[in-house]
């Protein structure tokens, strides 16, 4: 019977031994194709948002053998409805759980379609070490061979390891890990869709196993002067596409309608029809602050190369596609429209 006794304390004690060797890694569900619902396993058609986080965590068991994983539920949207308060929501709840001694990590499951922008905001506003990883899937979770699954194994293992601490946010889908500004949706269907394609990825995660090679270049979370802790809303910025014979029109509309900042999808190296130039110019007579980007995927957009942005007030995204240039220039305007020091904002972060 004493040897009986005795087994059991020993049991109970390595039990209790690898429980807290264990990562606390907390899975905050938003919604999208990870958690989403079919009428058939093999058909394209579904809908956004249909699974609870716990089913989400039921359905990979095996994150008992990696972490110990507790969850929220912050919305249930398809990515396509994300939205400022859910971004308010989601950088607060994020704040509050990364202040936590028994927190080691974060993974918010997200839709595809605005995950790189959630991504970016996040990367600018959350203040810790700490990993936050964000992940999804191409394909609901009643699909025959869904990625989810994986990608949520994956996602966790990488926030619950102490080798992702002070990397900035991440996301981490198809045994990749990007960084928040670098990664962007490449493809309206494939599971390989997500891609960095200005600076490549940090690292590679197979079945949890995680391989670093990068780290970010610029500057992130704690490192940033972006706080929301106390912000109801977010300042109006809107994106107008350039392209052939485009009118200056959208640009003066968006003006008038109340936009306190305008990102040009431009041409090329950011460049604009002289129409599209003469409506910025407009915009920067009623304070409104211009952002020239690219609708290009990659490549760089420098001041003064075929427009003189000294002279016309204007501020160049540099490695920023317009999506991210939007969410950079929403917090730099809770502070400043002075496009001198927002320039040096899209230098250093």
């Amino acid at each position: 019977m004493k040897k009986l006794l005795s087994f059991f304390i020993v049991i109970a004690v390595v039990l209790t031994v690898n429980a807290q060797e264990l990562s606390h890694v907390v899975i905050l569900a938003t919604g999208g194709t990870i958690a989403g619902a079919a009428p058939t396993e093999v058909q394209s058609g579904y809908q956004s948002g249909q699974v609870g986080v716990e089913i989400l965590i039921n359905a990979v068991p095996q994150l008992s053998e990696i972490a110990i994983v507790t969850g929220e539920q912050i919305s249930n949207i398809g990515s396509q409805d994300m939205s400022d308060e859910v971004w308010l929501k989601l950088a607060k709840r994020c704040n509050e759980l990364l202040a936590l001694d028994d927190v080691d990590g974060i993974v918010i499951t997200h839709g595809t379609d605005t995950m790189e922008e959630t991504a970016y905001f996040l990367n600018l506003v959350l203040k810790s070490k700490k990993p936050v990883v964000l992940t999804c899937s191409m394909r609901p979770s009643t699909a025959l061979s869904a990625d989810g699954p994986l990608n949520i194994f994956n996602a966790v293992a990488v926030a619950g390891s102490q080798e992702s601490w002070d990397r900035g946010v991440m996301v981490v889908a198809n045994d990749l890990i990007h960084s928040a500004r670098a990664v962007v949706k490449s493809n309206t269907t494939a599971v390989e869709t997500f891609i960095s394609p200005f600076v490549g990825p940090l690292g590679t995660v197979n079945y949890g196993e995680i391989n670093y090679f990068d780290y970010p270049d610029k500057k992130f979370t704690y490192q940033t002067p972006f706080n929301v802790d106390n912000v109801t809303s977010l300042p109006r910025v809107d994106v107008i596409a350039m392209y052939e014979d485009a009118p200056g029109d959208l640009i003066k509309a968006s003006v008038d309608f109340g936009s306190k900042g305008i990102v040009t999808s431009g041409l090329g190296n950011g460049n604009m029809p002289k129409a599209c130039v003469e409506a910025c110019e407009y915009a920067v007579d009623k304070d409104v602050v211009v952002v020239r980007a690219a609708r290009v995927l990659t490549g760089f957009v420098g001041r003064d190369i075929e427009l003189d942005d000294d002279a016309l007030g204007f501020v160049a995204s540099y490695e920023l596609i317009p999506s991210k240039a939007r969410v950079l220039l929403r917090l730099a305007l809770l502070t400043t429209n002075d496009p001198v020091k927002i320039q040096e904002y899209f230098e250093e972060y």
